[in-house]
Protein backbone atom coordinates (compact mmCIF):
# COMPACT_ATOMS: atom_id res chain seq x y z
CA UNK A 1 0.00 0.00 0.00
CA UNK A 2 1.42 3.53 -0.51
CA UNK A 3 1.54 6.18 1.42
CA UNK A 4 -0.76 8.37 -0.41
CA UNK A 5 -3.24 5.13 0.48
CA UNK A 6 -2.24 4.53 3.94
CA UNK A 7 -3.14 8.17 4.77
CA UNK A 8 -6.56 7.58 3.35
CA UNK A 9 -7.18 4.79 5.51
CA UNK A 10 -5.88 6.38 8.19
CA UNK A 11 -8.39 9.47 7.95
CA UNK A 12 -11.36 7.28 7.25
CA UNK A 13 -11.02 5.44 10.52
CA UNK A 14 -10.17 8.55 12.64
CA UNK A 15 -13.59 10.05 11.52
CA UNK A 16 -15.48 6.71 11.79
CA UNK A 17 -14.37 6.84 15.50
CA UNK A 18 -15.47 10.39 15.74
CA UNK A 19 -18.59 9.41 14.76
CA UNK A 20 -19.43 6.65 17.26
CA UNK A 21 -17.80 9.07 20.13
CA UNK A 22 -20.37 11.57 19.74
CA UNK A 23 -22.67 9.29 19.55
CA UNK A 24 -22.26 7.56 22.26
CA UNK A 25 -21.75 10.51 24.30
CA UNK A 26 -25.11 11.58 23.32
CA UNK A 27 -26.50 8.70 24.48
CA UNK A 28 -24.83 8.90 27.85
CA UNK A 29 -26.25 12.35 28.20
CA UNK A 30 -29.73 11.23 27.36
CA UNK A 31 -29.23 8.85 29.99
CA UNK A 32 -27.92 11.50 32.27
CA UNK A 33 -30.80 13.37 32.06
CA UNK A 34 -33.46 10.71 32.64
CA UNK A 35 -31.67 10.17 35.94
CA UNK A 36 -30.98 6.56 34.96
CA UNK A 37 -28.18 4.18 35.36
CA UNK A 38 -26.99 2.16 32.89
CA UNK A 39 -27.71 -0.90 34.58
CA UNK A 40 -31.76 0.71 34.64
CA UNK A 41 -30.95 1.19 30.84
CA UNK A 42 -30.63 -2.34 30.22
CA UNK A 43 -34.24 -3.54 32.09
CA UNK A 44 -35.84 -0.55 30.51
CA UNK A 45 -34.65 -1.91 26.95
CA UNK A 46 -36.03 -4.94 27.82
CA UNK A 47 -39.53 -4.04 27.89
CA UNK A 48 -39.52 -2.67 24.47
CA UNK A 49 -39.08 -6.16 23.17
CA UNK A 50 -42.08 -7.76 25.09
CA UNK A 51 -44.04 -4.97 23.88
CA UNK A 52 -43.21 -5.37 20.00
CA UNK A 53 -44.02 -8.73 20.38
CA UNK A 54 -47.49 -8.13 21.92
CA UNK A 55 -47.73 -5.23 19.23
CA UNK A 56 -46.83 -7.49 16.79
CA UNK A 57 -50.62 -9.96 17.35
CA UNK A 58 -52.97 -8.81 14.74
CA UNK A 59 -56.20 -7.01 16.40
CA UNK A 60 -58.84 -9.40 15.30
CA UNK A 61 -61.82 -6.77 16.44
CA UNK A 62 -64.26 -5.37 13.37
CA UNK A 63 -63.65 -1.62 13.49
CA UNK A 64 -66.34 0.53 13.42
CA UNK A 65 -66.98 3.18 10.48
CA UNK A 66 -64.54 6.06 10.95
CA UNK A 67 -62.91 3.98 13.71
CA UNK A 68 -58.65 2.73 14.06
CA UNK A 69 -58.35 -0.82 12.46
CA UNK A 70 -55.98 -1.35 15.36
CA UNK A 71 -53.17 -0.69 17.51
CA UNK A 72 -50.41 -0.96 14.46
CA UNK A 73 -52.50 -0.55 11.67
CA UNK A 74 -53.57 3.28 10.17
CA UNK A 75 -56.86 4.78 11.09
CA UNK A 76 -59.59 3.37 8.16
CA UNK A 77 -61.78 6.40 6.46
CA UNK A 78 -64.17 5.23 4.44
CA UNK A 79 -64.74 6.63 1.38
CA UNK A 80 -68.40 8.32 1.03
CA UNK A 81 -70.26 7.39 -2.24
CA UNK A 82 -71.15 10.25 -4.04
CA UNK A 83 -74.43 10.70 -5.84
CA UNK A 84 -74.80 10.56 -9.31
CA UNK A 85 -75.73 14.07 -10.32
CA UNK A 86 -79.65 14.48 -11.39
CA UNK A 87 -79.63 15.02 -15.27
CA UNK A 88 -80.97 18.73 -15.91
CA UNK A 89 -84.53 18.38 -17.68
CA UNK A 90 -84.84 19.14 -21.14
CA UNK A 91 -84.82 22.67 -22.64
CA UNK A 92 -88.70 23.36 -23.81
CA UNK A 93 -89.14 23.69 -27.45
CA UNK A 94 -89.05 27.23 -28.99
CA UNK A 95 -91.50 27.69 -31.44
CA UNK A 96 -90.43 30.18 -34.29
CA UNK A 97 -93.41 31.56 -35.72
CA UNK A 98 -93.06 34.01 -38.62
CA UNK A 99 -92.16 37.55 -37.73
CA UNK A 100 -95.21 39.51 -36.72
CA UNK A 101 -97.10 36.73 -35.64
CA UNK A 102 -97.65 35.72 -32.13
CA UNK A 103 -98.34 32.43 -30.59
CA UNK A 104 -101.72 30.63 -31.28
CA UNK A 105 -103.65 27.45 -31.05
CA UNK A 106 -106.15 25.24 -33.28
CA UNK A 107 -108.90 23.58 -32.04
CA UNK A 108 -111.21 21.52 -34.78
CA UNK A 109 -114.51 20.43 -32.54
CA UNK A 110 -116.66 18.31 -34.91
CA UNK A 111 -120.10 17.46 -33.36
CA UNK A 112 -121.02 14.16 -33.27
CA UNK A 113 -124.71 12.59 -32.92
CA UNK A 114 -125.54 9.47 -30.15
CA UNK A 115 -129.13 8.26 -30.67
CA UNK A 116 -130.18 5.10 -28.26
CA UNK A 117 -133.03 3.38 -30.31
CA UNK A 118 -135.41 0.25 -28.98
CA UNK A 119 -137.39 -1.43 -31.46
CA UNK A 120 -140.36 -3.60 -29.31
CA UNK A 121 -143.58 -5.88 -30.44
CA UNK A 122 -146.60 -4.36 -29.89
CA UNK A 123 -148.27 -7.61 -28.99
CA UNK A 124 -145.49 -9.38 -26.59
CA UNK A 125 -143.64 -5.78 -25.55
CA UNK A 126 -140.47 -7.71 -25.97
CA UNK A 127 -137.04 -6.70 -27.62
CA UNK A 128 -136.60 -7.14 -31.85
CA UNK A 129 -132.98 -8.11 -31.59
CA UNK A 130 -130.36 -9.50 -34.55
CA UNK A 131 -130.96 -6.15 -36.31
CA UNK A 132 -128.18 -4.51 -39.03
CA UNK A 133 -126.84 -1.44 -39.62
CA UNK A 134 -128.21 -1.43 -42.66
CA UNK A 135 -131.56 -1.68 -41.21
CA UNK A 136 -131.95 1.28 -39.23
CA UNK A 137 -132.03 4.92 -41.45
CA UNK A 138 -131.94 8.12 -39.47
CA UNK A 139 -132.68 11.66 -40.30
CA UNK A 140 -132.23 14.87 -39.08
CA UNK A 141 -134.66 17.42 -39.56
CA UNK A 142 -135.86 15.57 -42.18
CA UNK A 143 -132.19 15.07 -44.12
CA UNK A 144 -130.97 11.72 -44.20
CA UNK A 145 -127.62 11.28 -42.32
CA UNK A 146 -124.87 8.63 -42.47
CA UNK A 147 -124.77 6.51 -39.43
CA UNK A 148 -120.77 5.79 -39.06
CA UNK A 149 -121.20 3.61 -36.00
CA UNK A 150 -123.65 1.13 -34.77
CA UNK A 151 -124.08 -1.44 -31.92
CA UNK A 152 -126.09 -3.44 -30.09
CA UNK A 153 -126.00 -2.54 -26.00
CA UNK A 154 -127.54 -3.50 -22.94
CA UNK A 155 -128.56 0.14 -21.14
CA UNK A 156 -128.74 1.07 -17.56
CA UNK A 157 -132.16 1.50 -16.40
CA UNK A 158 -133.98 3.90 -13.86
CA UNK A 159 -136.40 2.49 -12.28
CA UNK A 160 -138.93 2.15 -9.07
CA UNK A 161 -140.13 -0.88 -7.03
CA UNK A 162 -143.58 -0.01 -6.11
CA UNK A 163 -144.11 -2.87 -3.31
CA UNK A 164 -147.26 -4.06 -1.75
CA UNK A 165 -147.03 -4.51 2.04
CA UNK A 166 -149.82 -4.78 4.28
CA UNK A 167 -151.22 -6.94 6.61
CA UNK A 168 -152.62 -9.60 4.25
CA UNK A 169 -152.21 -13.60 4.27
CA UNK A 170 -148.21 -14.51 4.95
CA UNK A 171 -148.55 -16.02 1.19
CA UNK A 172 -148.84 -12.53 -0.31
CA UNK A 173 -145.51 -10.80 1.70
CA UNK A 174 -143.61 -14.33 1.22
CA UNK A 175 -143.99 -13.80 -2.66
CA UNK A 176 -143.08 -10.24 -2.40
CA UNK A 177 -140.59 -10.33 -0.80
CA UNK A 178 -138.94 -13.45 -3.42
CA UNK A 179 -140.10 -11.29 -6.02
CA UNK A 180 -138.41 -8.45 -4.61
CA UNK A 181 -135.25 -9.88 -3.83
CA UNK A 182 -134.69 -11.69 -7.44
CA UNK A 183 -135.12 -8.70 -9.14
CA UNK A 184 -132.43 -6.64 -6.97
CA UNK A 185 -129.67 -9.50 -7.47
CA UNK A 186 -129.95 -8.37 -11.09
CA UNK A 187 -129.54 -5.11 -10.72
CA UNK A 188 -126.20 -3.63 -12.24
CA UNK A 189 -123.90 -1.07 -11.01
CA UNK A 190 -125.30 1.53 -13.09
CA UNK A 191 -128.94 0.89 -12.70
CA UNK A 192 -130.42 3.68 -10.62
CA UNK A 193 -133.36 1.73 -8.33
CA UNK A 194 -135.59 3.59 -6.13
CA UNK A 195 -137.83 1.10 -3.00
CA UNK A 196 -141.17 2.28 -1.84
CA UNK A 197 -143.99 0.33 0.09
CA UNK A 198 -147.98 1.06 0.46
CA UNK A 199 -150.40 -0.30 2.51
CA UNK A 200 -152.93 2.90 4.07
CA UNK A 201 -150.02 5.04 3.44
CA UNK A 202 -147.35 5.63 0.65
CA UNK A 203 -143.69 5.11 2.03
CA UNK A 204 -140.23 5.65 0.09
CA UNK A 205 -137.68 3.37 1.84
CA UNK A 206 -134.89 4.35 -0.47
CA UNK A 207 -134.20 7.31 -3.31
CA UNK A 208 -133.04 6.53 -6.30
CA UNK A 209 -129.19 4.75 -5.99
CA UNK A 210 -127.12 2.97 -7.23
CA UNK A 211 -125.61 0.80 -4.45
CA UNK A 212 -127.11 -2.26 -4.52
CA UNK A 213 -126.32 -2.88 -0.95
CA UNK A 214 -128.52 0.38 0.01
CA UNK A 215 -131.94 -1.60 -1.83
CA UNK A 216 -130.86 -4.70 0.00
CA UNK A 217 -130.91 -3.11 3.60
CA UNK A 218 -134.18 -1.87 2.33
CA UNK A 219 -135.83 -4.59 1.83
CA UNK A 220 -134.53 -6.24 4.52
CA UNK A 221 -136.76 -3.36 6.97
CA UNK A 222 -140.07 -5.43 5.70
CA UNK A 223 -140.51 -7.33 8.25
CA UNK A 224 -144.13 -6.80 10.14
CA UNK A 225 -147.00 -4.78 8.37
CA UNK A 226 -149.16 -1.94 10.16
CA UNK A 227 -151.79 -1.99 7.95
CA UNK A 228 -154.42 -4.20 6.10
CA UNK A 229 -155.23 -1.24 3.23
CA UNK A 230 -153.69 -1.80 0.20
CA UNK A 231 -154.15 1.41 -1.00
CA UNK A 232 -152.77 0.88 -4.70
CA UNK A 233 -154.09 3.36 -6.89
CA UNK A 234 -152.94 6.33 -4.26
CA UNK A 235 -149.79 4.41 -4.33
CA UNK A 236 -149.50 4.42 -8.25
CA UNK A 237 -150.65 7.75 -8.50
CA UNK A 238 -148.03 9.69 -6.34
CA UNK A 239 -145.44 6.80 -7.99
CA UNK A 240 -146.19 8.56 -11.15
CA UNK A 241 -146.12 12.10 -9.95
CA UNK A 242 -142.67 11.69 -8.44
CA UNK A 243 -141.40 10.39 -11.98
CA UNK A 244 -142.58 13.08 -14.10
CA UNK A 245 -140.10 14.77 -12.87
CA UNK A 246 -137.33 12.75 -13.79
CA UNK A 247 -136.28 13.20 -17.15
CA UNK A 248 -135.49 9.94 -19.46
CA UNK A 249 -137.15 6.92 -20.01
CA UNK A 250 -138.59 5.34 -16.44
CA UNK A 251 -139.39 2.09 -15.52
CA UNK A 252 -141.99 0.79 -12.22
CA UNK A 253 -141.70 -2.75 -11.18
CA UNK A 254 -145.25 -2.82 -9.12
CA UNK A 255 -144.83 -5.63 -7.43
CA UNK A 256 -148.91 -6.19 -6.30
CA UNK A 257 -152.08 -8.70 -5.50
CA UNK A 258 -153.52 -5.80 -7.78
CA UNK A 259 -156.51 -5.35 -5.11
CA UNK A 260 -157.33 -1.67 -4.08
CA UNK A 261 -159.04 -1.26 -0.56
CA UNK A 262 -159.02 2.39 0.25
CA UNK A 263 -157.99 5.14 -2.35
CA UNK A 264 -159.07 8.52 -2.47
CA UNK A 265 -158.52 8.19 -6.31
CA UNK A 266 -160.74 5.78 -8.38
CA UNK A 267 -159.39 3.73 -11.60
CA UNK A 268 -160.57 6.37 -14.20
CA UNK A 269 -158.26 9.33 -12.45
CA UNK A 270 -155.25 6.76 -12.47
CA UNK A 271 -155.49 5.75 -15.74
CA UNK A 272 -155.48 9.27 -16.61
CA UNK A 273 -152.77 9.74 -15.13
CA UNK A 274 -150.86 6.79 -16.96
CA UNK A 275 -151.93 8.88 -19.94
CA UNK A 276 -150.53 12.10 -19.31
CA UNK A 277 -147.43 10.70 -17.64
CA UNK A 278 -144.83 10.56 -20.68
CA UNK A 279 -141.41 7.76 -21.15
CA UNK A 280 -143.01 5.67 -18.16
CA UNK A 281 -143.51 1.82 -18.79
CA UNK A 282 -144.83 -0.58 -15.91
CA UNK A 283 -144.11 -4.07 -15.19
CA UNK A 284 -146.36 -5.83 -13.13
CA UNK A 285 -145.30 -8.58 -11.06
CA UNK A 286 -149.16 -10.20 -9.23
CA UNK A 287 -148.68 -12.16 -5.44
CA UNK A 288 -150.81 -14.44 -3.92
CA UNK A 289 -151.18 -16.77 -7.18
CA UNK A 290 -150.84 -19.86 -5.20
CA UNK A 291 -152.50 -18.79 -2.07
CA UNK A 292 -155.29 -18.12 -4.79
CA UNK A 293 -155.36 -21.66 -6.88
CA UNK A 294 -155.69 -23.58 -3.57
CA UNK A 295 -158.70 -21.85 -1.95
CA UNK A 296 -160.83 -21.24 -5.04
CA UNK A 297 -163.75 -22.74 -4.91
CA UNK A 298 -164.13 -22.38 -1.05
CA UNK A 299 -166.38 -20.45 1.42
CA UNK A 300 -169.54 -20.10 -0.52
CA UNK A 301 -170.73 -16.94 -1.72
CA UNK A 302 -167.80 -15.09 0.40
CA UNK A 303 -165.29 -16.89 -1.31
CA UNK A 304 -166.49 -16.23 -4.86
CA UNK A 305 -167.01 -12.32 -4.38
CA UNK A 306 -163.24 -12.41 -3.08
CA UNK A 307 -162.45 -14.58 -6.06
CA UNK A 308 -163.71 -11.68 -8.60
CA UNK A 309 -161.83 -9.18 -6.53
CA UNK A 310 -158.51 -10.59 -7.38
CA UNK A 311 -159.93 -11.34 -10.99
CA UNK A 312 -160.74 -7.75 -10.99
CA UNK A 313 -157.45 -7.76 -9.57
CA UNK A 314 -155.75 -9.06 -12.63
CA UNK A 315 -157.41 -7.06 -15.26
CA UNK A 316 -155.86 -3.87 -13.76
CA UNK A 317 -152.11 -4.92 -13.43
CA UNK A 318 -152.95 -6.23 -17.28
CA UNK A 319 -154.01 -2.55 -17.41
CA UNK A 320 -151.05 -0.93 -16.30
CA UNK A 321 -148.60 -2.98 -18.19
CA UNK A 322 -150.31 -2.84 -21.47
CA UNK A 323 -151.19 1.44 -21.85
CA UNK A 324 -147.24 1.69 -21.06
CA UNK A 325 -145.77 -0.65 -23.42
CA UNK A 326 -144.61 -3.40 -20.37
CA UNK A 327 -145.60 -6.72 -19.43
CA UNK A 328 -147.71 -8.42 -16.54
CA UNK A 329 -146.39 -11.82 -15.23
CA UNK A 330 -148.84 -13.89 -12.80
CA UNK A 331 -146.55 -16.10 -11.24
CA UNK A 332 -147.72 -18.93 -8.74
CA UNK A 333 -143.97 -20.82 -8.09
CA UNK A 334 -140.93 -18.94 -6.51
CA UNK A 335 -139.18 -21.01 -9.64
CA UNK A 336 -140.64 -18.62 -12.27
CA UNK A 337 -139.23 -15.88 -10.97
CA UNK A 338 -135.78 -15.55 -12.85
CA UNK A 339 -137.54 -17.01 -16.20
CA UNK A 340 -139.90 -13.94 -15.33
CA UNK A 341 -137.55 -11.21 -14.64
CA UNK A 342 -135.50 -12.10 -17.45
CA UNK A 343 -137.65 -11.46 -19.92
CA UNK A 344 -138.53 -7.72 -18.15
CA UNK A 345 -134.27 -7.12 -18.32
CA UNK A 346 -134.48 -8.35 -22.14
CA UNK A 347 -136.68 -5.54 -22.55
CA UNK A 348 -135.80 -2.60 -20.65
CA UNK A 349 -131.75 -2.80 -21.13
CA UNK A 350 -131.71 -3.50 -24.94
CA UNK A 351 -130.63 -0.96 -27.24
CA UNK A 352 -129.17 -0.27 -30.47
CA UNK A 353 -127.31 2.67 -30.58
CA UNK A 354 -126.52 4.91 -33.80
CA UNK A 355 -123.77 7.71 -34.03
CA UNK A 356 -123.60 9.81 -37.20
CA UNK A 357 -121.73 13.35 -38.02
CA UNK A 358 -124.73 15.63 -38.56
CA UNK A 359 -124.60 17.13 -42.77
CA UNK A 360 -125.34 20.38 -40.56
CA UNK A 361 -122.41 21.50 -38.79
CA UNK A 362 -123.50 24.50 -37.43
CA UNK A 363 -123.08 25.27 -33.50
CA UNK A 364 -126.08 27.80 -33.33
CA UNK A 365 -128.12 26.18 -30.39
CA UNK A 366 -131.16 25.18 -32.64
CA UNK A 367 -133.58 22.46 -31.90
CA UNK A 368 -133.19 19.34 -34.45
CA UNK A 369 -135.78 16.94 -34.90
CA UNK A 370 -135.01 13.03 -35.30
CA UNK A 371 -136.87 10.45 -36.82
CA UNK A 372 -135.53 6.80 -37.18
CA UNK A 373 -136.90 4.41 -39.58
CA UNK A 374 -136.41 0.65 -39.90
CA UNK A 375 -136.08 -0.53 -43.54
CA UNK A 376 -135.61 -4.10 -45.73
CA UNK A 377 -132.47 -4.55 -47.83
CA UNK A 378 -134.10 -2.92 -50.78
CA UNK A 379 -135.02 0.02 -49.00
CA UNK A 380 -138.57 -0.56 -48.23
CA UNK A 381 -140.07 -0.41 -44.44
CA UNK A 382 -139.33 -3.38 -42.47
CA UNK A 383 -142.08 -5.89 -42.28
CA UNK A 384 -141.87 -8.51 -39.44
CA UNK A 385 -143.87 -12.06 -39.26
CA UNK A 386 -144.67 -14.13 -36.63
CA UNK A 387 -144.27 -18.46 -37.42
CA UNK A 388 -147.79 -18.08 -38.92
CA UNK A 389 -146.24 -15.79 -41.17
CA UNK A 390 -149.05 -13.44 -39.60
CA UNK A 391 -147.82 -9.37 -39.85
CA UNK A 392 -145.89 -8.24 -36.32
CA UNK A 393 -146.82 -4.21 -35.27
CA UNK A 394 -143.68 -2.92 -33.39
CA UNK A 395 -142.90 0.56 -32.15
CA UNK A 396 -139.72 2.48 -32.65
CA UNK A 397 -138.60 3.83 -29.37
CA UNK A 398 -136.28 6.82 -29.76
CA UNK A 399 -135.50 10.56 -28.79
CA UNK A 400 -137.67 13.13 -30.90
CA UNK A 401 -134.61 15.73 -31.33
CA UNK A 402 -131.70 17.45 -29.82
CA UNK A 403 -130.09 20.66 -29.17
CA UNK A 404 -127.18 21.37 -31.21
CA UNK A 405 -124.17 22.92 -29.15
CA UNK A 406 -123.43 26.74 -29.17
CA UNK A 407 -120.44 27.83 -30.37
CA UNK A 408 -118.59 29.89 -27.35
CA UNK A 409 -116.18 32.42 -28.83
Amino acid sequence: MTATGKDAATGKNGLVMKLVSGLSAIALSSLLLLGQSPAQQSTTQAAPSQQQTTQQQPDQSTPADGGPAGDNGAIAIPKKKEAAPTPPPPPEPKVKNPPGLENYSLRVDVPVVTVDVGVILEKTHQFVPNLKEDNFRIFEDGKPQEITHFQQIKAPITAVMLLEFAANSYYFIYDMRNAAYTFAQELRPDDYIAVMTYDMHTQILTDFTTDKRVVMNALNELTIPMWRETNLFDALYQTLDRLSRVEGRKYIILISSGRDTFSKINLDKVLQKIKDTPNVTIFTISTGQLARLMTEGRGGMGGQIREMDYLQADNQMNTFARMTGGMSFFPRFEGELPDDFGLINESIRNQYVLTYTPTNAKQDGTYRKLRVELVDNEGHPLRMQDEKHKPLKYDIIARDGYKAKQEVE
